[in-house]
């Protein structure tokens, strides 16, 4: 009846709102895939990463991994969809009361009111992620322009689902009716005009819109997760493409050294060098930055008496530095996976700063980044040998996900202060706190020692280590037990290993394979043969070549990065 859909009209508004939103939605993605065009959820998801304490985004990442920004951004998407329909009871109630049979009065309206709400939300979000100190981001012309073709979507399918003969036609509204001269109100009971449930039927459209739209929301959504890497993941680690061809052949030229000979250990030493695909990511995007290396242009800017603004050619043109280097994200937790160990090619950092001449008074290096990002290294660390800008990784060109054009690499600190995707450079006269240390986190280098056991049992630094055989932790007994992993001290280097079969009560050196440099992990390997079944608890440890003894007592990652032993335990029947 008509009484009935007066009743529950909002909720038809409501339905019609999210099928136009899903439409809306699924357009804006594919623009900002195809255009960079503005993306609402990916510029709501930022600023609230950006206002996130660096202790609540500590506990997500132990939590979720890399997956704790990606649900920010999936609930930003969700929060939009529901948005679309409440902008649907909004614009339907107005449209019933302007009660106009003009179509393009209805599209405009379902289009404006969406566009401008919408852009407000954008700009207070853009502001909100901008660097402090810095000019407030604010969407161009164009992308304002082009932000208006999916509202305009949202405007057709609102008002086409809108546009049924219950909302427009009065006669089948309540009348008015002449008995005997008296007039009397009258309830039109007819809820379906010519035989015809328009609300129904309109229902249905949106439900069919939406099964459309739907699946182009997911598979823009996965593209733009994704990212358009130059990178192609394989299928499965033993692949031809687990690492490209020199870095292959570099790491199967070595011969095992004494002490490695063990058949399960060979997954280890295979991947000393992590694969690209399995390099740890983790940055403020929820969307891989995509940058044009024919347009991008590096600034160095600041306490220089020689400003310079170089280009991608350029720099690949001038002398090539390349290291090995491990990095290691500072939410690491003990035994974690948030760390990774590449070969890397650039320029060395001092080179450029050479041709920006430095003044004297200059302390500190400013990355800023085209995401948004900005982070200080002091200028003395700037100006070592080992810190480049690199712009290949693994001798192939670094992919999208890892900073393509132009990364940092700084040894002795964590991954956070190696920014990537670098488009400007500012020497300044004190010391600069960046993006994640404004939220508590340490602005020194890496002071913690990290050990971890790799083999046997399943701690997340496997994932790191493909071919690894089983989990081992049920094991026979007289059975010789490998147990390898790696040790880490930042730019200080790993002097000793020690491991503990019985939960550190005594404890046996390990043996060290000699690191890919003095800027990468290195791997260590014992073993012990159980006499007896049971259980045992292993435990390892490390000590840098400065002495320092890594400790027992356990530390949550924020602020510093993480303390204590790794530890797992196995049962031998």
């Amino acid at each position: 009846m008509v009484k009935g859909l007066k009743a529950n009209n909002s909720v038809y508004f409501f339905v019609f709102g999210l099928a136009a939103g899903i439409a809306c939605l699924s357009l804006s993605i594919f623009l900002k895939i195809g255009f960079n065009g503005l993306f609402l959820p990916e510029i709501a998801a930022q600023g609230l990463i950006s206002t996130t304490s660096g202790e609540i985004e500590s506990q997500a990442v132990l939590t979720l991994g890399p997956l704790a920004k990606y649900s920010t951004f999936f609930g930003a998407t969700v929060i939009n969809v529901l948005i679309f329909g409440i902008f649907g009871i909004i614009i339907g109630k107005l449209l019933q009361k302007i009660n106009s049979p003009v179509f393009a009065r209805r599209l405009m309206l379902a289009t404006v009111i969406p566009y401008v709400i919408q852009i407000s939300l954008v700009i207070i979000f853009m502001m909100i992620s901008t660097i402090p100190g810095q000019s407030a981001l604010l969407p161009s012309l164009p992308s304002l322009g082009l932000f208006l073709l999916p509202n305009i979507i949202f405007g057709l399918i609102f008002a086409f689902l809108y546009g049924n003969k219950y909302f427009e036609n009065k006669k089948f509204a309540d009348q008015t009716v002449s008995v005997s001269g008296v007039d009397i109100q009258q309830k039109n009971n007819s809820s379906k005009p010519n035989g015809i449930d328009y609300a129904k039927r309109d229902a249905i459209r949106a439900l069919i819109i939406s099964v459309i739209a739907i699946p182009l929301v997911y598979f823009g959504f996965s593209r733009l997760i994704s990212g358009s890497d130059q990178q192609t993941s394989p299928s499965s680690p033993s692949t031809s493409r687990t690492y490209n061809e020199p870095i292959r052949q570099f790491l199967q030229s070595r011969s095992k050294p004494a002490g490695f000979e063990n058949p399960l250990l060979t997954p280890l030493i295979d991947a000393e060098v992590t694969p690209t695909y399995l390099f740890y990511r983790i940055d403020i995007n929820t969307v891989v930055p995509t940058i044009d290396a024919a347009t991008w242009n590096l600034s160095i800017k600041g306490l220089v008496n020689n400003p310079v603004v170089i280009n991608y050619h350029e720099i690949k043109n001038m002398n090539a530095a390349e290291e090995f280097a491990t990095l290691a994200c500072i939410s690491n937790k003990i035994g974690g996976n948030l760390t990774s160990t590449a070969l890397w090619k650039g320029v060395r950092l001092k080179d450029l700063l050479q041709k920006a001449v430095v003044k004297p008074n200059a302390k500190y290096i400013v990355f800023r980044c085209q995401d948004g990002y900005d982070v200080g290294i002091p200028l003395e660390s700037g100006m070592m040998e080992g810190t480049i800008l690199a712009y290949d990784m693994n001798n192939s060109p670094l992919t999208n996900e890892h900073g393509y054009p132009i990364r940092a690499i700084v040894p002795g600190f964590y991954g956070m202060m190696n920014p990537k995707w670098i488009t400007e450079i500012e020497l300044v006269d004190k010391t600069y706190e960046g993006f994640w240390q404004r939220k508590g986190w340490t602005n020194n280098g890496i002071s913690s020692i990290s050990s971890s056991i790799v083999i046997p049992g399943k701690q997340p630094i496997g994932d790191r280590f493909p071919h690894l055989v089983g989990d081992n932790n049920n094991l026979a007994a007289g059975r010789n037990i490998p147990i390898a992993g790696i040790a880490f001290a930042g730019n200080r280097g790993i002097s000793k290993v020690e491991v503990s079969i019985d939960g550190g009560k005594s404890w046996k050196t390990a043996i060290i394979k000699d690191p890919l440099s003095q800027y990468t992990w290195v791997l260590w390997t014992s073993g012990f043969t159980a006499a007896d079944k049971g259980n045992y608890e292993i435990v390892v440890r490390a000590t840098d070549k400065n002495g320092q003894i890594q400790t027992s007592t356990f530390e949550d990652p924020f602020p510093n990065g993480a303390e204590g032993y790794s530890k797992i335990n196995i049962s031998v029947t």
